[in-house]
């Protein structure tokens, strides 16, 4: 772990923070602010957690993975429903 260089943890915690916007409605700055807040707590409990810098590596990578992998399954359950109202309009709800 003390290979890790501040940079590379706050680029970390960028990424972390860039997937989290993908993945989370947060236009406001505020909801902005929180992502930021939860991806440097994320980053910390995964770095405390780790005995090493490929330990700590491969736990983020399988927690974005995981990020990722859950949100396209949501995507890939989303059913296009025509609106009854008008046949042009199209509705999303997901299962």
């Amino acid at each position: 772990r003390a290979g890790l260089q501040p940079d590379a943890r706050a680029r970390i915690v960028n990424k972390i923070t860039e997937t989290l916007k993908k993945h989370l409605p947060a236009s406001a700055p505020d909801g902005v602010n929180e992502l930021q807040k939860i991806a440097v707590r994320f980053e910390e409990k995964i770095y405390t957690a780790a005995t090493n810098q490929s330990d700590y590596l491969r736990k983020i990578s399988l927690k974005m993975l995981s990020m990722e992998t859950k949100t396209q399954q949501a995507a890939g359950n989303a059913q296009v429903i025509p609106n009854q109202n008008n046949s042009s309009k199209v509705s999303y709800t997901i299962n």
